[in-house]
């Protein structure tokens, strides 16, 4: 195998949480830091999150809104964080010069091709390196993370009365490891079995 930072090969997404681990203040902030400093296409940061700590309101809100079977297992996280991020971020406009309904462009060379304000692909994009460096962190702090991105966003959109132009799209469940043989027997075949991965050359397209 080619070496990797241990950083992302002992990274894994484990269903088997410690139900009495907590995420304490620092680590939540750490998680969060890292989030923040992910790239962003014209510095927009439009990742927005909601921490929910085990048993608090925000933490009981997200959970509900998970599949039956998810829940199962997600209920002993330390934490489950909702990614989201902005639908329609503002976008410095165009200067114009003159013109009103002219804006000026940079003389030769190939045009950048233009994007409309608030970008959905973009915006999500960027969550998703958001959410990537946060995932990295926990494992930094000894912690681990799943991510789901099956949930019921209309109702816990309401349920945390989220603003309109915040989208939710993952929820991440992170805490300590736990004993797999907590889990249902499908799941623990699941958490125990081989991980396995495309080999590099078959995600080339050319």
């Amino acid at each position: 195998m080619v070496d990797i930072t241990p950083l992302l090969a002992f990274r894994w997404s484990p269903r088997a949480f410690d139900p009495d681990a907590e995420l304490t203040g620092d680590e939540a902030a750490s998680l969060l830091e890292a989030a923040r400093w992910a790239p962003s296409a014209g510095n927009t940061q439009p990742w927005r999150f909601a921490l929910g700590h085990r048993h608090d309101e925000t933490w009981k809100r997200i959970l509900v809104s998970l599949p039956t079977d998810d829940q199962r297992w997600a209920r002993d996280a330390a934490a489950l964080v909702l990614g989201a991020h902005i639908a329609a971020h503002s976008q410095r406009p165009p200067v114009s010069h003159g013109h009103p309904e002219r804006a000026t462009r940079p003389q030769g060379g190939p045009q950048r091709a233009t994007r409309p304000q608030g970008d959905p692909e973009r915006a999500a994009y960027d969550l998703g390196q958001a959410m990537a460096h946060l995932v990295v962190q926990a494992t930094a702090l000894g912690l681990h993370a799943h991510q789901l991105t099956d949930f019921d966003r209309v109702a816990l959109r309401a349920d945390l009365d989220l603003p309109a132009e915040v989208r939710p799209l993952s929820v991440t469940a992170v805490g300590r490891l736990g004993d797999p043989f907590r889990l249902p027997e499908e799941l623990r075949r699941r958490e125990t079995g081989l991980r396995r991965r495309h080999p590099a050359h078959a995600l080339l397209l050319r």
